[in-house]
């Protein structure tokens, strides 16, 4: 069982960001920057080809909605998607990065930004 799978279980604690039936949304425990966030589908798929259209679009669109809530609390200047598949693929369970960019970043704790954004 692999880690997203221990955390949508429960086994593993998390700073949730957004959970429903298909999905749930956290913040990366070791962020590329501040509010970088991860979505994982309940179901596992291991990557882009095995995932369903259905549940492919429901993430993009969670996506937007906690894209557009980091930009209201963080203020980001860009934000990049990123989604790994094969080599490259570190946890081989379907996941979508969302990693907000900034022209000047004071680095926060995982904890900080969680507080900021709940």
């Amino acid at each position: 069982m692999d880690i997203f799978c221990k955390i949508i279980n429960g086994e593993v604690p998390t700073y949730k960001l957004y959970e429903d039936e298909i999905v749930l949304a956290f913040l990366d425990v070791n962020p590329n920057h501040n509010g970088h966030t991860l979505i994982v589908p309940k179901k596992h798929y291991e990557n882009f080809f095995d995932i369903d259209e259905e549940t492919l679009r429901h993430i993009l669109l969670i996506g937007k909605n906690i894209a557009k809530e980091l930009k209201e609390k963080l203020n980001y200047d860009g934000i990049s998607l990123c989604q790994n598949n094969g080599y490259g693929q570190e946890v081989k369970h379907f996941h979508l990065h969302l990693i907000p960019k900034y022209e000047n970043e004071n680095k926060l704790s995982v904890e900080e930004i969680y507080n900021i954004l709940k």
